[in-house]
């Protein structure tokens, strides 16, 4: 048995590989590397009847890997680089090869996988934390489930300013409703709810644009969406509108959310 963990700035993710399958998933929060491992292993085995003895490898990776330097309760520990991790994930749970991937976490990654290579094409900044990152900052919100339900209920014309806001005539391709500039309306009637899907429309636009960018350069007209960020609605919403303007299709494999710590599982039998 082979457990794969991802260990993320915030959340932390890992899977349990058994013959060649994922059996178990599971997550936890915490912000100190080693505390979310050993938190994460010990919820794992715990709520699923696991012993130590039971398991042959830890296969760790992502932001935190690299603060833990011996095995894990003497259990054999493997560090694997996050590239590497997200390539074999995307790969297992899309059943495609080779793809182009963006993962979206605290920061997003997109990287090209196949024939047994992982190239990190490019990324941003942008991403999970700089959707957290301005809520708190703009209507004292951290939690990303609000954030969701306050964008739920958001009028995006309450902030950004679209193109029909500044031009009577057709911009290429574009509609009239296209983004002109992010908060570049922004009106004294906004509400928080309007603020929140700003944030959130603006975040996945920027994760949208780079995807395009990179699929057009690499001839792609598919992209695999992982990570944390790959599961709400209103940035698949945002995603789509770029797909009919774009033509590249964004796909969401299932527990893509798993992806990384998937592959670094993965990563254990190669």
């Amino acid at each position: 048995m082979i457990i794969g963990i991802d260990i993320g700035s915030t959340t932390t993710k890992a899977v349990i590989l058994h013959e060649g399958n994922v059996t178990t998933k599971i997550k936890t929060k915490a912000f100190d590397a080693i505390t979310s491992a050993t938190g994460v292993l010990g919820k794992l085995t715990l709520e699923n009847g696991i012993s130590i003895k039971e398991i042959d490898r830890l296969m760790i990776t992502g932001a935190g890997a690299s603060k833990i330097t011996k095995d894990i309760f003497d259990i054999k520990t493997e560090r694997v680089d996050e590239i590497t991790a997200i390539g074999y994930g995307g790969i297992f749970l899309s059943g495609q090869e080779p793809i182009l991937i963006t993962n979206i976490g605290t920061g997003t990654a997109i990287v090209e996988a196949g024939n047994g290579k992982s190239e990190h094409v490019g990324g941003s900044g942008v991403g999970g934390g700089t959707i957290i990152g301005l809520s708190k900052a703009l209507f004292n919100t951290t939690s990303f489930s609000n954030i969701i339900e306050l964008a739920s209920r958001g009028n995006i014309h309450e902030v950004d300013l679209s193109i029909g806001d500044i031009v009577d005539t057709k911009i290429s391709f574009l509609k009239n409703d296209s983004t002109a500039s992010n908060f570049g309306k922004m009106l004294d009637t906004a509400k928080r709810e309007d603020i929140a899907l700003g944030v959130l429309t603006m975040v996945y636009q920027v994760i949208g644009m780079l995807s395009v960018f990179a699929a057009q350069g690499k001839h792609r007209t598919q992209v695999i969406v992982t990570g944390n960020g790959s599961n709400n609605e209103i940035g698949k919403k945002v995603l789509k509108d770029i797909t009919q303007m774009y033509k590249i299709d964004f796909i969401y494999p299932k527990d893509a959310e798993y992806a990384t710590a998937i592959g670094a599982a993965l990563a254990g039998t190669r």
